[in-house]
C-alpha cells in the first residue's frame, strides 16, 4: 500500500524535493541569510514534509487499500476500473433494452391477437335484433377497444420515430374518421357533434394525429352529460393551424388543470366517478410532443372543456425536422 502511496504522490514529493533544494541554493547564495543554520532549516522542513504526507497516507490508506495489489498510481487504477464498470453497467444497459424490446414485441403481439376476437364479436353484434341489447354491448365493446387501442399506443410511443410518418394529412378527415368510431357512445349519451371545420392539411402522421384526437375526443364524451354538445373547429392564426375541440362538459377544477397531462393523475373528477385511467391526456401529450405539436387545454368546472392542437408553421415543422 506504501508503494502505491508513493506512486500516487511521486510529483508532489519530487516537486518538494526540488523546492527544498532552491531554497536551500537561495540561502546559500544570499548574503543576507548568512549565519542561518542549513540543519535547522532542513529539519523543520524535513518535519513538516513528513508530518503532511503522514496525516495523507493515514486519510488515504482506507480508500487505497482495495488497490494496492494493482499496477500503476492511484488515479490510474481507478479510471480503469471506472472503465471497466462502465463497461459492464453498458453490456447491462444494452440487455436490459433488449429484454424491454422483446417484452415490448410479445406485447404488441398479444394485442393484435386480441383484435381478432373484437373483430369476431363487432360481426356477431350486427345479428343482434334487439335494439337495446345491441347498443348496450356495442358501447361495452367499444371501451373495451380503447382501453385496448390506448395500451396498443402507449407501448408504440416509446418507440414513435421509428414508427410515424409524417404527409399531408386532411385535418376535417381525421376528426370525422374518429367521430364515427365514437358514434355508438355519442347515441347512448344523445350528444350531438357540430364540425365547423375549413378544407385544411397539415405536415403530420395521419395515425398518431388520430389517437390523439381520439384521447380528447372520447374525454369530451366521458364527461359530457346526457344531450350535450361537442364542437370540433379548426382555422388559421398566423400561419399556424389550430384544431380545438370543446366541449359543455363537467369541466375540470382549477387545481387539477396543471397536472392533467401527468401520468395517472386522474384528476378530483376522476376519482369521484372512476371513469379515469389518468393515461390519456398523458399520451396524447407525449404523442403530441414527438410530432412537435402544441397541446393545450383550458377549462372551468361546471361550464366545459376546450382543447387546442396548435401545428407548427410549415416551414418551421420542415427546419426542425430536417426535411
Amino acid at each position: 500500500m506504501i508503494s502505491l502511496f508513493l506512486r500516487q504522490y511521486l510529483s508532489t514529493i519530487l516537486f518538494v524535493t526540488v523546492l527544498q533544494l532552491i531554497i536551500n541554493l537561495i540561502i546559500f547564495i544570499d548574503k543576507g541569510f548568512e549565519g542561518v543554520s542549513f540543519f535547522y532549516v532542513n529539519i523543520v522542513w524535513f518535519a513538516l514534509v513528513i508530518g503532511y504526507f503522514t496525516w495523507r497516507f493515514m486519510k488515504d490508506r482506507q480508500t487505497m487499500k482495495p488497490y494496492a495489489k494493482r499496477k500503476g498510481n492511484y488515479m490510474a487504477v481507478i479510471h480503469e476500473e471506472h472503465e471497466e464498470q462502465l463497461a459492464r453497467k453498458s453490456a447491462q444497459v444494452q440487455e436490459q433494452k433488449l429484454l424491454v424490446l422483446e417484452r415490448q414485441d410479445e406485447f404488441l403481439a398479444w394485442v393484435h391477437e386480441m383484435k381478432s376476437p373484437l373483430t369476431a364479436m363487432q360481426l356477431l353484434m350486427e345479428k343482434i335484433e334487439d335494439s337495446e341489447l345491441k347498443e348496450r354491448i356495442e358501447n361495452e365493446w367499444l371501451r373495451l377497444y380503447l382501453l385496448l387501442d390506448q395500451q396498443l399506443h402507449a407501448t408504440r410511443l416509446m418507440t414513435i420515430e421509428l414508427d410515424n410518418r409524417i404527409e399531408k394529412v386532411d385535418v376535417k378527415s381525421v376528426i370525422i374518421q374518429e367521430i364515427k368510431a365514437l358514434r355508438s357512445w355519442c347515441f347512448e349519451k344523445q350528444i350531438a357533434i357540430e364540425l365547423d371545420i375549413e378544407k385544411i392539411t397539415v405536415q403530420s402522421d395521419a395515425k398518431w394525429l388520430g389517437f390523439i384526437v381520439r384521447q380528447i375526443l372520447s374525454n369530451a364524451v366521458k364527461y359530457s352529460d346526457v344531450g350535450g354538445e361537442i364542437r370540433a373547429l379548426a382555422h388559421m392564426k398566423d400561419e399556424q393551424v389550430i384544431l380545438e375541440i370543446q366541449d359543455d362538459g363537467i369541466g375540470i377544477k382549477s387545481e387539477d388543470l396543471p397536472r392533467v397531462f401527468r401520468k395517472s393523475y386522474t384528476g378530483t373528477i376522476g376519482r369521484e366517478t372512476s371513469a379515469a385511467t389518468g393515461m390519456g391526456l398523458y399520451l396524447a401529450k407525449q404523442a403530441a410532443d414527438s410530432l412537435h405539436v402544441l397541446l393545450t387545454i383550458e377549462s372551468t368546472e361546471n361550464i366545459g372543456t376546450s382543447v387546442k392542437i396548435t401545428f407548427p408553421k410549415s416551414n418551421s415543422y420542415h427546419k426542425t425536422l430536417g426535411m
